[in-house]
């Protein structure tokens, strides 16, 4: 039972890169071995028999090209020599065959006892078979058929009898003729044995049984090598993932040997790293809000109790107090739900033709009461009316929270610009405060779900701290562009871009213009 399991965690896991690689290699071996096996052993007589025959062939045009010269003679007793040939050259009347050349370097003479009538059929031949014929002749003068570079192996139909004649008993004969312009004629037949390939045969079987045995030695060397150099370092670093996992961040994960493997290990150390950050961060998020809403929650609790135990404290003062703060509370609320909802996925932009100029002044009035009251000058600079095509409300949250950022951030001035500028073919709200600044390195995180510039936390003045990830969301929704320009000391530029559907103001002159 305790095997069936294991076999069946093993199935369910699915197999190591150790035994993949052994499983890959063992299958290229036996492919290599196989192929050299096949040509080897089965087709080494196919393939001699081939090349003796190109050989046949170029020595029979190259002695036909020179059947006029002085050195015919001295070139067919090379070729004989070189080649292990018998050659017979013949000039064709009508009624004999003169014989011309008469080289025999095999040592057999199976064409010199030729009869005339035999010569004959060998002519014939050649004539039907466009001017040359090859043939594989036996011992006692019979033919053997010529099935190709196959017709030896065993599976072959008809191997079984051509293989039980020796190849020691079989010659092969080559018949070429030659006609000139003077309207002489030419027979040329070249002979050679097949030497015997039983003990070559042998000898290659006893190599390739060493060749294997060295072979599958150096396969299992290189699987363990590529086992030490590949897998171990996935090894360490599966490891390592699971000290991640356990929450442990300050593992480092080390990639030797090659390219991909130093990449992953980079990779991993850069995810740790952010894995990090992010936990810090969400850390911080989660006792931020619990101040934020504990603070509210604090007052709402002693304003209450005040207005219970002590006469006359019921006043109107008093129970806006309570609701400012349960207004403040709802408003957190709200954002972390947005928030959530954004980037999670749960919702999408309903886009409709508005006009953003008359959007951004809408905003503007919610601010009366801080310019009046508490000296804040909020400012809209536009030159036209510009509409564009967008979810009207998520852009109305989007520029009410960059101006709350700003009214939270600006400086002693107390003064926050937001200005409208066209650009080929695209709008640009920017919102301008007079604060401290972002410095460089701070600039790329401010985005960041968790991250906040002053690291020591406070409440917001106007909003709940967490409007630049909703509009960091909703702009990515939008697919708008959108950015921050920033000097320590000289306040930050929050902007985001939409391209414009229609300018109000140059459709209407047109209506007059007709």
């Amino acid at each position: 039972m305790k095997l069936r399991e294991r076999l069946r965690d093993m199935r369910r896991k699915g197999n190591s890169i150790r035994w993949k690689i052994a499983v890959y290699m063992s299958f290229f071996v036996a492919i290599v071995l196989l192929v050299t096996w096949f040509f080897q052993v089965f087709l080494l007589d196919s393939f001699f028999r081939m090349i003796k025959k190109d050989e046949m062939q170029e020595t029979a045009r190259h002695l036909l090209d020179r059947v006029h010269t002085s050195e015919l003679a001295a070139e067919a007793y090379g070729e004989a020599i070189e080649h292990s040939l018998c050659i017979m050259l013949f000039q064709m009347g009508e009624q004999n065959a003169t014989q011309m050349i008469n080289v025999d370097a095999t040592g057999s003479n199976l064409i010199m006892s030729l009869s005339p009538e035999r010569l004959r059929y060998f002519y014939q031949k050649a004539m039907t078979h466009d001017g040359s014929y090859f043939s594989r002749i036996t011992f006692g003068g019979f033919e053997v058929d010529d099935g190709g570079i196959m017709d030896e192996l065993p599976f072959q139909k008809g191997a079984g009898e051509a293989q039980k004649i020796p190849s020691k008993n079989i010659r092969m004969v080559y018949v070429e003729l030659l006609r000139t312009d003077n309207g002489e004629e030419y027979m040329i037949l070249l002979d050679t044995s097949i030497q015997p390939l039983d003990s070559t045969v042998r000898t290659l079987v006893t190599q390739q049984a060493w060749i294997a045995a060295i072979i599958i030695v150096v396969a299992g060397i290189m699987v363990f090598l590529l086992y030490r150099r590949i897998t171990s370092p996935l090894v360490r670093m599966n490891e390592s993932a699971k000290m991640l996992a356990k929450g442990n961040y300050d593992t480092v994960f080390a990639g030797e040997g090659y390219l991909e493997t130093r990449e992953l290990a980079d990779t991993l150390n850069y995810a740790a790293h952010e894995l990090s950050r992010l936990d810090a961060l969400q850390k911080e998020l989660i006792a931020n809000i619990s101040h934020d809403l504990r603070t509210p929650l604090t007052m709402i609790k002693g304003y209450g109790e005040v207005m219970r135990d002590l006469p006359g404290e019921n006043t109107p003062e008093n129970v806006q107090v309570i609701i400012d703060e349960t207004t403040r509370l709802s408003e957190l609320v709200n954002d972390l739900l947005d928030l959530s909802k954004i980037e999670s996925g749960a919702v999408t932009p309903c886009p409709v033709r508005f006009n953003l100029t008359g959007a951004v002044r809408e905003v503007m009035t919610r601010y009366e009461t801080l310019t009046k009251h508490r000296g804040y000058r909020v400012e809209f600079l536009a030159d036209c009316d510009v509409e564009i095509v967008a979810d009207r409300g998520m852009l109305l949250q989007v520029i009410y929270n960059l101006i709350n950022n700003a009214v939270n951030y600006t400086g002693k001035d107390l003064r926050v610009t937001v200005t409208q500028t066209l650009n080929a073919g695209n709008v640009r709200i920017s919102v301008t405060d007079t604060g401290e600044g972002i410095s460089p390195e701070q600039m790329p995180l401010i985005w960041d779900r968790y991250y906040k510039v002053d690291r020591v936390h406070r409440r917001a003045m106007i909003g709940t701290g967490l409007g630049l990830s909703i509009v960091k969301g909703i702009l990515e929704l939008h697919r708008a562009a959108y950015g921050v320009s920033s000097q320590e000391g000289c306040g930050a530029t929050f902007w985001f871009e939409l391209p414009i559907s229609q300018m109000p103001n140059e459709t209407d002159k047109e209506e007059n213009d007709l």
